[in-house]
């Protein structure tokens, strides 16, 4: 069995193997999704040395994202990673990029518009934009060097909520109720 598109969500292929899901992984909207249990997320190798994310733990939230590619990112500089992946995203959900946590705490290595967000209606190669934030000249600001194969970012499948717009000449009371007495940043910082 297979999927051809995004129109029907009973077409998912089933994985044997998966612990505790009796050789069937879910579709979203199965109760593999509210379980808990995984669902397939069917991915297409663009390059042959592209390699498929894995979950690191358990009960990791995100499965991690790895260059195909060597490269040099030099303090306050920025670059396009490739990953040689592309995801058959499911329609009600996008996939957000995210920095590791490791790489930024120790090295001052992040993504430039964390959470990125990839859309179920793209299909081509996942880049990553990664930012050295580290301080061009000083003291202890160093290059960060990729190699390819190394675990660059961390995705996360997430559902998304459709909203129709709807342009009124006034809120109601029920939103004006909500007012909380400021602007953009008017809550401060304590």
């Amino acid at each position: 069995m297979s999927n051809s598109g995004h129109s029907g969500l009973s077409g998912y292929v089933g994985i044997s193997g998966i612990s505790g899901t009796s050789g069937h992984v879910g579709h979203p909207g199965s109760a593999g999704l509210s379980s808990g249990r995984p669902f397939g997320l069917r991915i297409k190798k663009l390059v042959p040395e592209a390699i498929i994310p894995k979950y690191q733990t358990p009960g990791a939230a995100g499965f991690d994202l790895t260059s195909i590619e060597d490269a040099v990112l030099y303090p306050g500089k920025r670059h396009i990673v490739g990953t040689g992946l592309a995801f058959d995203i499911p329609f009600g959900f996008e996939m957000q990029i995210r920095p590791r946590s490791g790489l930024a705490a120790k090295l001052g290595i992040t993504i430039v518009n964390a959470p990125g967000t990839i859309d179920c209606d793209y299909i081509d190669e996942v880049k990553i934009i990664l930012l050295n934030t580290q301080i061009p000249g000083a003291e202890g600001s160093t290059p960060f060097v990729i190699k390819a194969g190394d675990r660059i970012a961390q995705a996360v499948l997430a559902p998304v909520t459709r909203m129709i717009f709807i342009e009124v000449e006034e809120f109601d009371e029920l939103a004006k109720n909500k007012d909380r007495g400021g602007g953009f940043g008017s809550t401060g910082v304590r």
